[in-house]
């Protein structure tokens, strides 16, 4: 969800005329090392009952749990898909349009050439939410069967002197996110020997 968001507003902003560009890329920019805490409690103040958004009713539910990380990748995709897009070769773009394309066919040309650095930033914001604790443990509550993830298991195991489980756990952890990147360093692989094949054909 976060990369459907980010990616179009990263390209945006690379490759449109946007007002307040450089303050959006500043709030990016900053975005990137937002405190989890901090984003957790602003949501809390957001979803509680009292908050302008507690209507909705997603405090300590897997919705708000997802909010908060979709907050967090966000701006870590959003700003190096941005990166990766300003730093394609310019022709990329001007043979696009002597070829006649559209806005949006030259928007997937350029984010067709930059999308193993798009990728880079994909993986950056994954990385983010897996490791994520302290937001998701203020706005889901850190209910058992229902918003307890894995992150706030080995927290909750750990104060509870439960090492040998927490361990467990975080290894699994680190299992999944090694199979993921290594699966997406696997597309990257062949979408690169692909493209290869295909200059020299």
């Amino acid at each position: 969800m976060a990369t459907g968001l980010a990616l179009p507003l990263g390209a945006c902003l690379a490759l449109r005329r946007v007002p307040f560009r450089g303050f959006i890329l500043s709030l990016l920019n900053t975005g990137m090392g937002l405190p989890p805490v901090v984003v957790g409690l602003l949501l809390y103040l957001l979803l509680s009952r009292s908050g302008p958004l507690g209507f909705l009713g997603l405090l300590y539910t897997p919705g708000a749990m997802i909010a908060a990380q979709m907050v967090l990748a966000m701006p870590i995709v959003a700003s190096l898909s941005h990166a990766a897009i300003v730093n394609v070769d310019p022709v990329v773009r001007q043979a696009a349009l002597t070829l006649g394309a559209t806005p949006f066919q030259e928007t997937r040309a350029v984010i067709k050439e930059a999308r193993y650095a798009i990728m880079a930033g994909v993986m950056a914001g994954f990385g983010r939410v897996m490791a994520e604790v302290g937001a998701i443990l203020i706005v889901g509550g850190n209910i058992a069967g229902y918003t307890r993830v894995m992150t706030t298991t080995i927290a909750l195991e750990t104060d509870k002197g439960n090492f040998e489980l927490a361990l467990a756990l975080g290894f699994v952890l680190l299992a999944i996110s090694l199979v993921v990147t290594l699966a997406l360093r696997l597309i990257q692989k062949a979408g690169r020997v692909g493209s290869a094949i295909t200059s020299w054909a």
